[in-house]
């Protein structure tokens, strides 16, 4: 099960990002490798999958590589997005083995934190599948820096993204909501004010807390609204009553709020929309995975 949706991010982006991690590491001043390993030695690797999980990352690891010497030729065995069991080679990496060495770390470092989430990201959609057809998606809660990769390796585990960034699309929350409040200004005219604000091509998103704040967001127009930290059983019902209303047919549910994979199931057969996890990256464990060097 692959996500036709998981193009990946563009190769600027990745450069950018690798560049600052190698940076980060020192790569470029190996002092150990300088000391151990000739100039004219080679090797020749495998990367190796020590737990089960979705492959994902295998590009940006051979733009570590080409990186740090372009001699070296990463050659994938796996294809990207594929669940494969431990012990299961994914790639070869061959060239200069100094090089190699001094970019292994933020190589894995890389493949570890995408596969983490990638595998993740799979469990959930799978797990909300048995409640309904809701879309699982992400949230902004990303490592900084690496929000391009993070939310790359969401889509090849076949979730969807959320908003990317601030400027992608309007979700008033709880402290703007607070903030319009205290100068008397209600959900329905907020919404009539930020409509009157944005662009037209931007849908308005709004977290709700409460049956009677989804229902003025209905009334003051909003696209989505965002059911925050509510039970199963309190979204179900506002769902279910807007659902009676044909002048709320267009309007899109999103659930939120400490979902977990044992409760999304649940959260989908409430008939939302989306479902958003920040969990997807915020949580993710990153996966075992060795890159296993040998001279050639």
């Amino acid at each position: 099960m692959t996500n036709n949706e998981a193009s990946p991010p563009a190769a600027s982006v990745v450069a950018a990002i690798v560049a600052n991690a190698l940076a980060e590491d020192r790569a470029g001043f190996d002092v150990t490798t300088r000391a151990t390993v000739t100039p004219d030695q080679r090797g020749e690797a495998t990367i190796l999958y020590k737990q089960d999980g979705v492959v994902c990352g295998i590009d940006v690891v051979a733009h570590v590589f080409r990186q740090v010497n372009p001699g070296i030729a990463l050659h994938a065995t796996t294809p990207e997005g594929a669940w494969v069991e431990s012990g299961t080679v994914v790639a070869t990496v061959k060239g200069p083995l100094g090089p190699m060495l001094s970019g292994e770390r933020v190589a894995l470092n890389l493949m570890q934190r995408m596969s983490g989430i990638a595998t993740l990201s799979r469990q959930y959609v799978e797990a909300a599948a048995k409640g309904g057809r809701a879309r699982v998606v992400d949230t902004r809660k990303t490592t900084p820096g690496l929000r391009a990769l993070e939310r790359y390796a969401v889509r090849v585990g076949g979730a969807r993204n959320h908003r990317d960034t601030l400027q992608d699309g309007v979700l008033i929350k709880d402290n703007h909501i607070e903030a319009a409040a205290h100068r008397g200004v209600a959900i329905p005219a907020l919404l009539a004010s930020v409509r009157a604000e944005v662009p037209h091509t931007l849908r308005l998103e709004i977290e709700v807390t409460t049956p009677a704040m989804a229902f003025a967001a209905l009334e003051g127009g909003a696209d989505v609204i965002l059911l925050d930290n509510m039970t199963p059983e309190m979204m179900a019902a506002i769902v279910a009553d807007a659902r009676k209303e044909p002048a709320y047919a267009r309007v899109l549910f999103e659930a939120s709020g400490g979902i977990t994979f044992a409760t999304i199931a649940d959260v989908a057969a409430t008939g939302v929309d989306l479902i958003s996890c920040g969990a997807l990256t915020h949580s993710a464990p990153a996966l075992d995975i060795s890159l296993d060097v040998r001279p050639a």
